[in-house]
């Protein structure tokens, strides 16, 4: 019903940045709550980031606030994760998530999506 798609990752020197999309297909978009996780070497997806429909909600986990952003365009169907100053520690594989439905323990829940892409790696070297 939905597919996301990401792109953006790379590698990247530790204090660069790298911009995230993602470009949902289906339904209409502007619906969606979208979100970033990322899933370090080893370890469990943790919640990143995340954008209300009309995004005027954003949050993000304490490790990343003041260096990344989350935005998003309804017109092309694609949320973003501006990441500034990045850090080795940033190194995983990134995916975005939405969901339509307001539900408990959204944003920073995995199980508060519904559908996801197949990730995007970033590697910060340091």
């Amino acid at each position: 019903q939905v597919q996301l798609v990401e792109s953006g990752g790379g590698l990247v020197q530790a204090g660069g940045a790298l911009t995230l999309s993602c470009i949902a297909s289906g339904p209409t978009f502007s619906n969606f709550r979208l979100g970033w996780f990322r899933r370090a070497p080893g370890k469990e997806r943790e919640f990143v980031a995340a954008i209300g429909t009309n995004g005027g909600n954003t949050y993000y986990t304490d490790s990343v606030e003041g260096r990344f952003t989350i935005s998003r365009d309804n017109g092309k169907n694609t949320v973003f994760l501006q990441m500034n100053s990045l850090k080795p520690e940033d190194t995983a594989d990134y995916y975005c998530a939405a969901v339509r439905r307001l539900r408990a323990l959204w944003p920073t829940a995995r199980a508060a999506y519904d559908y996801w892409g197949q990730g995007t790696q970033v590697t910060v070297s340091s």
